[in-house]
């Protein structure tokens, strides 16, 4: 499920902040993204990776900077938590961090071609990201943003996703933004035009690093861990009824946008 955060300042600024504690954690259980993801962004940015100057913004431990790096990117990772940044760096200490996030980002005019914002567009406020994007971006340069999403088509996971809102009280993404447009909600001015795609791929995990996974979100790491320990240990015997042998099949749908400047 894509938890998305409240609109309440201190509450957000809480969630934003809430991955630093638990960078390893993150890093070790959240999922990676499919190849046919770095196709799409191809074709819709209309030139290859490989060569290309992109800025990863928000990069947390790497996951995505290290793809975007083996299909022959010339990464500048972005990441403004300190706990993200450290495990950053012992994740890819070779690939260039500046400490920095998308509202006021650390770059000289016109340096990139693409920038790219895994799971981390929703953490900007457009207003500000969106010139500062525009800023940086070369002529003709490409924006994608992107995030992982679990699709309520699959009946566990729409279970789950039910079983999680009932427990801590969110609201599910769906219910709250299904009439809305993306790419209203990504940029309000309307200056970007973006093109939307949707990616499905899967993995399949042990019942432990699901947990673990779903622990790894912020709805989870702001709770008394007390509170978060009890529904992660009811959500345990869920799951094995599901999954009786132990492994899980985890459904992602990839949400891409993609706006040429």
């Amino acid at each position: 499920m894509a938890i998305i955060p409240s609109p309440s300042p201190s509450h957000f600024s809480r969630r934003a902040h809430s991955f630093n504690a638990a960078a390893a954690q993150y890093a070790a259980h959240r999922p990676s993204y499919p190849p046919a993801l770095f196709d799409t962004l191809e074709e819709l940015t209309g030139r290859p990776l490989d060569g290309s100057r992109v800025v990863d913004v928000g990069a947390g431990t790497g996951i995505g900077t290290a793809l975007l790096r083996a299909r022959g990117a010339d990464v500048i990772a972005v990441e403004p938590g300190d706990g993200m940044a450290a495990q950053f760096r012992r994740t890819l200490p070779d690939v260039p961090l500046v400490r920095g996030d998308g509202n006021a980002l650390p770059l000289a005019d016109a340096c990139a071609d693409l920038l790219t914002y895994a799971q981390s567009w929703h953490w900007t406020d457009p207003a500000r990201a969106v010139p500062e994007a525009l800023r940086v971006l070369r002529p003709g340069g490409a924006l994608a943003l992107w995030w992982n999403t679990s699709p309520l088509d699959v009946p566990w996971q729409e279970a789950q996703a039910n079983r999680i809102g009932c427990h801590f009280g969110i609201e599910r993404p769906e219910d709250r933004n299904a009439d809305a447009d993306r790419s209203a909600l990504a940029d309000p001015s309307g200056r970007l035009g973006f093109t939307c795609r949707t990616v499905r791929w899967s993995r399949h995990v042990p019942v432990d690093t699901h947990l673990a996974n779903l622990g790894s979100h912020s709805a989870f790491l702001v709770q008394d861990p007390a509170t978060a320990a009890a529904f992660l240990a009811e959500e345990r015997t869920h799951l094995l009824a599901a999954f009786p042998g132990g492994t899980v099949e985890e459904v992602y749908d990839v949400e891409l946008m993609v706006a040429v400047a």
